[in-house]
């Protein structure tokens, strides 16, 4: 997956992100679970849309791999509050000591493989404090599976069209996201650019063993931003605790 180009327009074709949404069902969580927190990791943390939100009421750290999506959320932190850093979210490196650690956005979707889903769990784990929270969102399969498979979606604004095909994978519950853009350069101009994303999906069972396995409590699964746990929803989120590994 690239975000090299992506990245230039990234902000304008999310604009209607419910970005608050997910910045309330934090400060919701964490008030509930763990109000002592401070320090927080965003895990994928793109152009810093959530990661921002946040720095006023928390110290935040963002990673991501892509350079390009980093470079944008650097440039609207002005202020300088947060810690940005690059690293694969399944390898991170010298990060510890956090009160949370978050995953937002479907990020978790794009981890293809179930062996590396699990290393991300890992590093969650190894993160946070004792007793610290992991807080994610993924697409339920449910969603791909009724909403995405062969869908297409368009937008056509001014300054920047897309055509947006979704279609299966060859494995269980994968996404095969098929983008063209068309955006306006300085002369006026549209050019093309193409790019294809990979997704999956994962059971509730399957997310289940995985976080147990990493060393994880899961304290609640709900879906959609509210209280209460639809599977058929579009987006599940996990809440869970650092428990102390059994030796």
């Amino acid at each position: 997956m690239s975000y090299q180009q992506i990245a230039e327009v990234y902000d304008r074709l999310m604009q209607d992100a419910p970005y608050e949404n997910w910045e309330a069902w934090t400060k919701r969580v964490i008030n509930s679970y763990h109000p002592d927190t401070n320090r927080i990791l965003d895990l994928g943390c793109g152009t810093g849309e959530i990661t921002l939100r946040l720095a006023g009421h928390y110290q935040m750290t963002g990673v991501d791999l892509s350079e390009d999506m980093l470079a944008v959320a650097t440039s609207k932190d002005n202020a300088k509050t947060v810690q940005w850093l690059r690293q694969d979210i399944t390898q991170l490196d010298g990060l510890y000591g956090f009160d949370c650690v978050f995953s937002f956005c479907d990020v978790l979707n794009y981890i293809t493989d179930e062996k590396k889903l699990e290393d991300v769990f890992i590093r969650a784990y190894d993160a946070l404090k004792a007793d610290g929270l992991f807080l994610f969102d993924v697409h339920s399969v449910e969603h791909i599976v009724q909403h995405l498979y062969g869908q297409t979606f368009a937008e056509v604004y001014d300054e920047i069209s897309y055509i947006w095909f979704c279609d299966p994978g060859e494995s269980e519950y994968s996404l095969v996201h098929d983008l063209t853009f068309f955006v306006q350069n300085n002369e006026g101009h549209h050019v093309r650019f193409d790019e294809t994303h990979f997704q999956r999906g994962y059971s509730t069972e399957t997310l289940k063993q995985l976080l147990n396995k990493a060393g994880f409590d899961i304290e609640s699964i709900t879906s959609d931003f509210s209280n209460e746990l639809n599977e058929t929803g579009d987006r599940l989120f996990f809440v869970c605790r650092k428990k102390e590994r059994e030796l």
